[in-house]
């Protein structure tokens, strides 16, 4: 496959109850996944955000969706010498735009009343900022050819909303899993702290961008609150990524540039 080939050790298999599984057991996923029988062992970087995300992928009661239900440790711990534990969801990532945006306002609905996570406030890197530019929080110059231009055109469009914010999952597309005519799976959640359907704007925007999907797209959602105000936040969330992304192509080069005019329309 090409992955490193970084296992799980042996005493962190045992503390999640897989006593009974070998190196020659697991099946690489992707670098730093693997899977034993019905459990998904995970890598993770960041313990803070692990744990969270385990408590919270615990107790989510989400209707029409399949949760990867994480595990903890035989001693109740959900990380274990950096690495986490879920049930295995079958399925893959497929371009399926319309879904993918369902599954974003289901889940978005399941996350409703929970609080925000005390690790969004500090969050840094390159995602964090363009958020922060996309809302108005902070202010960064932008490469004018890979976004700022088009940064700049749409910002002034930005008008006050009515939706409350709320816990939402800002990376749907690409990464909900799909089996046949099985509920989406959810394995990961991306977490933000915006409107609820700011989430389903940003996987429209980005299935417009980087999948190919068809403009309409964007208006096929127009009865959702503040849905054009929220595509256009995306939209400026995405520009500033791209903007500020080392190695990122001129925008006018993609289909971000396209998503940009078409959203420019709407507003």
């Amino acid at each position: 496959m090409g992955y490193a080939a970084e296992r799980p050790p042996a005493h962190v298999r045992a503390a999640f109850g897989l006593t009974a599984a070998s190196d020659d057991d697991g099946e690489q996923l992707a670098a730093t996944v693997w899977r034993y029988g019905d459990v998904v062992l995970r890598k993770v970087s960041d313990r803070a955000h692990a744990v969270w995300l385990a408590r919270t992928l615990a107790a989510l009661d989400a209707p029409g969706l399949r949760i990867a239900r994480p595990l903890n440790t035989t001693d109740g711990r959900w990380v274990m010498g950096g690495w986490a534990a879920a049930r295995f969801v079958s399925g893959r990532p497929e371009n399926r735009p319309d879904d993918t945006v369902l599954t974003a306002i289901k889940l978005h609905r399941a996350m409703a009343d929970l609080s925000e996570p005390d690790f969004l406030a500090g969050r840094q890197g390159i995602a964090a900022d363009a958020e922060r530019v996309a809302w108005g929080e902070v202010d960064v110059e932008l490469d004018e050819a890979k976004g700022g231009r088009w940064f700049e055109i749409l910002a002034p469009a930005r008008k006050p909303l009515s939706s409350r914010p709320q816990l939402v999952h800002g990376e749907l597309f690409g990464t909900v899993l799909f089996d046949g005519d099985a509920p989406p799976g959810i394995v990961d959640l991306v977490p933000h702290f915006r409107p609820a359907e700011w989430g389903a704007a940003v996987a429209a925007i980005d299935a417009v961008a980087w999948g190919g999907a068809d403009m309409t797209l964007l208006h096929r959602w127009s009865y959702l609150p503040d849905w054009s105000q929220l595509l256009l936040r995306a939209t400026l969330f995405r520009l500033a990524y791209h903007a500020r992304h080392p190695g990122s192509a001129d925008v006018e080069a993609t289909r971000l540039r396209a998503a940009a005019a078409e959203v420019s329309e709407l507003l």
